[in-house]
């Protein structure tokens, strides 16, 4: 008996992923719980286990595809008294039509039942057929079956995220594909219902194609031109690419400017270097900015919060953790640091080097991106000054730092050398002011201008 192995769910929002490499074929025998194929999604690297163990059969991909969760990966001839036997098909039931307001039990099935009388059409139901039933278009007719109680719903996260995005209570779509899982066409189909029947569904408005689905303008035919080359963009790309548009359509963005005298803070940083790198970690200004956003962020509430536009609510987080850019050769990752406000700066620049060195690796877990309240962009480094950061939704700051340069500053009535950075924060601005970012700001600008108010080891 063959058993098929599908890609599991690996996140909420997780619909989709690219495998990287494909560790078993045909012939080989696989253990439950082993390593049969690494797949690349979002921005981090995962590993698919086989359910079962057996004999593999078929292989249903390749090294470089994109495959959806549920799809197929392999097939396995069950061997060994391991081997999880498959769920067994449910005999074809036969439903007759009864009235809504019937009692829904599981029980052993009856005694063939006299013809029961025909039901008042205002009350009846859609008979189903005893073969699978098939999407059709939605017509006036179209009432689906109500759910019953605490009813369990198969559905993939992308289903579920369309269900909530068009107003639609999950556990009320019946599912056409097998085994009654519902698909995103079965989601559209009762929407379109439920529109037809009273409107728009819940008491929402009608559903808006999110910005990254809209229909992009037509190319040109390049060729015309000259010669051109194709590259399919990563996932890591893709992903960005998506969440950057859904950031920028979301929130009416605003940056404002800033610069910090650091001229005292290199010479704290030079001094003290050594003793962070014996530990493991690097001194950088990057890592001290952490430590003072951190501060900025427990004084200033609004910036570590999260809008919920829908009930009209800010979500002020009480905890601190702040997701750091970092250039890598697959794009750009942004691993959190989890409790900044707690670490003193030595703790931070470790947890920093070791972020960095997974996430160029391809080695952090997705679980290290996700959580951020607030994110720091360093392009110093670059050789960049002033840039515009785009916020990292559904946060509603980033700050983002340029490279410091040597410039003369009039002190006490004479021009004196002084390495100035600049600054940029973006912010939502349907959740900050302007004078309060303006404030955040300097805040930041003041600490970093007095690096001894910060305690090196708490």
């Amino acid at each position: 008996m063959a058993n098929e192995i599908v890609l599991p769910e690996l996140g909420e929002g997780i619909d989709q992923a690219k495998v990287l490499a494909v560790l078993v074929s045909p012939g080989d025998k696989v253990r439950k719980d082993q390593t049969i194929i690494e797949v690349e999604t979002e921005k981090a690297t995962a590993e698919v286990p086989s359910d079962f163990e057996g004999t593999v059969s078929a292989v249903h991909v390749k090294e470089g595809q994109d495959i959806s969760v549920g799809q197929a990966i392999l097939s396995l001839e069950a061997g060994g008294s391991t081997a999880a036997a498959p769920a067994p098909k449910a005999e074809p039931v036969e439903v007759v039509e009864m009235s809504p307001a019937a009692e829904v039990v599981d029980a052993p099935p009856p005694p063939p039942p006299a013809p029961a009388p025909r039901p008042e059409p205002a009350a009846s139901a859609t008979a189903t057929a005893t073969a699978p039933p098939k999407v059709v278009p939605i017509e006036e007719s179209y009432v689906p079956a109500p759910p019953s109680p605490g009813k369990s719903v198969a559905a993939s996260p992308s289903v579920r995220r369309l269900a909530r995005e068009l107003g639609v209570d999950i556990a009320e779509v019946p599912g056409t594909s097998e085994g009654g899982r519902v698909s995103n066409e079965d989601v559209k189909s009762y929407a379109r219902h439920l529109i037809s029947r009273r409107g728009a569904p819940r008491e929402v408005q009608a559903p808006v194609a999110s910005p990254a689905a809209r229909p992009q303008p037509q190319l040109p035919d390049f060729t015309q031109w000259g010669d051109v080359e194709r590259e399919p963009m990563s996932a890591i790309r893709r992903a960005t690419a998506d969440h950057m548009v859904n950031a920028w359509s979301t929130a009416p963005q605003v940056t404002q400017f800033d610069s910090a005298d650091i001229t005292e803070l290199e010479v704290f940083r030079k001094r003290y270097g050594n003793r962070v790198q014996a530990t493991g970690g690097k001194l950088t200004v990057t890592a001290m900015a952490v430590k003072i956003v951190a501060g900025a962020l427990k004084k200033f509430p609004q910036f570590n919060s999260s809008l919920d536009a829908e009930a009209q609510e800010l979500v002020l987080k009480q905890y601190v953790h702040v997701g750091v850019a970092v250039d890598t050769e697959n794009g750009l990752m942004v691993p959190v640091i989890r409790d900044a406000d707690k670490k003193n700066i030595i703790q931070i620049a470790e947890d920093l080097q070791d972020l960095a060195e997974k996430a160029r690796a391809r080695k952090i877990s997705l679980d290290a991106l996700r959580g951020g309240t607030f994110s720091v962009s360093n392009l110093g480094g670059l050789g960049t000054t002033y840039f515009s950061p785009i916020v990292n939704w559904p946060e509603v700051a980033i700050l983002g730092m340029g490279r410091a340069s040597v410039q003369a500053v009039h002190q006490d009535g004479e021009f004196v050398p002084r390495k100035i950075l600049p600054m940029a924060l973006t912010y939502d601005h349907r959740v900050i002011d302007g004078a309060d970012a303006a404030r955040f700001l300097r805040w930041i600008a003041e600490a970093l201008e007095n690096p001894m108010l910060l305690a090196l080891e708490g």
